[in-house]
């Protein structure tokens, strides 16, 4: 080995054993680059999702002194408000950020900068999350490609810790990453542990990812069935999931959430999760020999789970959200995140579905040659492979998986670059070697994906596509509501997806957000756009609502059009005037309509 040689061994070494520092620092340039290209947004306040909206309400409730455990919203369907089904988990690095910073900038700034960093901070664990599960599974060197891919190739992904993305889902996301981590940890149980807390983590900021929770339980189990030298991982995974859920629920469970729910971490999950840990416990303290015998307990334990659930919490069989019919028909079946990835367009599915896809291949081929060559990560292989087939089959689902499934993608396809990329750096021939390695870098990353549906003549958007995508970014923007604080405090009625970006822009109060929490109020907005005009006035009346807010061409407004042609939207939309609605002056130019609504 020549000295260059050497030195560069030796770099290598310096930087494995300090792989989290560099991974992290990193994780700081992402964090100035994207905080950086978003500053317009930041500085606008672009909180583009409605979740994102009343996350910094809960925020701002919290700061103003509303209780810990009281996330009751009383700026939407006033006086009364309503339960938020969240925790305040994600609430405490945002309000740490902005009580951190408004004595140096004041509360607005504060807000907008707290809105900008606070997303990118779970990406930091992400990073962590996903380079360890490299270093275990591809090579110790691994780390820098499995972020890269994180970044460069998992659009979906990345959009859940964008700037002003609030929400909890960058979070669970992280709390994910460190799943697939404990799950291939070859220290038993310290990964126990980490799969056990990530998913209380993750289970106690909501209900989303309990699926994932959920099989990350089987897979433990199943690996434990196979190889009782894994009873070490189920005793931590169970104690860990057990006592982290109990902890969870006392320290953020909100007062609404005291009651037998089913769309949050309530007395029933907080019970089903405790009685999981301990039977769990109890099987891995058991650990019979024999294979045969431990898969029988298991089955058993699960089957005493499941019919425990049915007997004692019969209410939460169907769906979580507990809504009527009505709400579910009108709304709940009707939004486009919860729908399976093959209702969408070809435009839209084929970004999505390409990594988790090629990561799935990558990581069965991976498992496929642990397995021949007896290596002890063969284990932590299969494992991952189960875990992004089942993301996958998630998004038969529902194409709210598509983040989750291209982060558990990112182990699979960093291995078929890792397997494949020496083996054409070895040719002897130029032409493969440059090229060879550009396909399959383009291929393993998917993102050939973005490539095609950018050329491809398909799901090409027609003149009303485009007036509905314009006014669903013009009416929400900070500059356009702005305005509406020059006339006194009142109650607005507005379109549901409007009512949480109001309440954060101005000073009013909305009808309603789009929250089955919130579902009276939802279908009341519904009926009175829908209605006649007098049971517009009738529903506006009982809500105390003086000011009508429309935003012509918003995709809420063509729903009402085409649903209710006649209605008193779809007559107010083609010019008609009412007497019992005064007009009221905007900016030129802006996209919203806006009126006084007589007593």
């Amino acid at each position: 080995m020549t000295s260059i040689e050497q030195r560069g061994a030796d770099l290598l070494d310096e930087i494995d054993r300090h792989w989290m520092r560099y991974a992290l620092f990193a994780w700081l340039l992402v964090l100035l680059w994207s905080v950086g290209s978003d500053w317009e947004r930041i500085q606008s306040l672009a909180l583009g999702d409605t979740d994102d909206n009343m996350r910094l309400m809960q925020v701002r409730a919290l700061l103003d002194g509303q209780g810990w455990f009281d996330l009751r919203n009383y700026y939407l369907n006033p006086p009364g408000g309503f339960d938020i089904h969240w925790s305040r988990i994600v609430d405490l690095p945002i309000a740490g950020i902005i009580l951190l910073l408004r004595p140096f900038v004041g509360t607005p700034e504060a807000e907008r900068i707290a809105c900008g960093i606070a997303p990118l901070l779970p990406l930091s664990i992400a990073f962590l999350g996903l380079g360890a599960t490299a270093r275990r599974l591809i090579g110790k060197h691994a780390w820098p490609l499995a972020i890269a891919l994180l970044v460069f190739a998992c659009g979906s992904t990345m959009l859940m810790f964008a700037p002003e993305r609030i929400d909890h889902h960058g979070w669970q996301l992280a709390m994910l990453s460190l799943t697939v981590a404990g799950l291939s940890d070859p220290r038993h149980g310290r990964g126990g542990v980490i799969v056990g807390a990530a998913s209380a983590v993750s289970l106690s900021i909501g209900l989303e990812m309990m699926p994932y929770a959920a099989m990350a339980g089987a897979i433990i189990t199943l690996q434990w069935i196979w190889d009782r030298g894994e009873a070490r991982r189920v005793e931590g995974y169970a104690l860990a999931l057990g006592g982290g859920t109990a902890l969870g629920y006392a320290a953020f469970a909100s007062y609404a959430n005291t009651v037998a729910r089913c769309d949050a971490l309530t007395p029933v999950y907080l019970t089903v999760m405790i009685a999981a840990g301990a039977l769990l416990f109890a099987l891995a303290r058991l650990s019979p020999a024999s294979r045969v015998v431990r898969l029988g307990l298991a089955v058993v334990a699960g089957a005493v789970i499941v019919a425990g659930f049915a007997l004692l919490f019969p209410q939460c069989l169907g769906r979580p959200e507990q809504v009527s019919d009505e709400l579910a028909r009108n709304w709940l079946n009707n939004v486009r995140e919860a729908k399976p990835i093959y209702t969408h367009p070809f435009r839209v599915a084929f970004p999505i579905v390409t990594l988790p896809l090629i990561g799935l291949l990558g990581a069965f081929v991976a498992t496929k040659r642990a397995v021949d060559a007896r290596l002890p990560n063969m284990v932590g292989w299969a494992a991952v492979a189960l875990f992004t087939l089942f993301a996958c089959l998630m998004l038969l689902w529902q194409t709210r998986a598509g983040p989750a499934a291209q982060l558990l993608a990112v182990p699979g396809a960093a291995a078929l670059i890792w397997i494949a990329v020496p083996l054409l750096l070895g040719s002897g021939n130029m032409l493969v070697r440059v090229f060879g390695t550009a396909a399959v870098v383009l291929f393993a990353s998917g993102a050939f994906s973005a490539l095609a549906v950018q050329y491809l003549p398909v799901d090409k958007p027609d003149a009303r596509s485009k007036a509905i995508n314009l006014a669903g970014a013009r009416c929400p923007a900070y500059g356009n509501l702005a305005p509406l604080n020059q006339y006194p405090s009142a109650t607005i009625l507005s379109f549901v997806d409007l009512g949480p970006r109001i309440i954060v822009v101005t000073h009013h109060k909305a009808v309603a957000g789009p929250y089955h929490r919130n579902g009276d109020a939802i279908l009341d907005v519904q009926h009175a756009f829908g209605g006649s005009p007098d049971q517009f006035r009738a529903i506006a009346a009982r809500h105390g609502a003086t000011l009508l807010l429309v935003c012509p061409n918003m995709a809420e407004s063509t729903i009402y059009r085409a649903r209710n042609p006649g209605g008193f939207y779809d007559r107010l939309a083609r010019g008609e005037k009412f007497a019992f609605l005064q007009p009221l002056p905007l900016p030129r130019n802006s996209p919203l309509r806006l009126f006084r609504i007589a007593p």
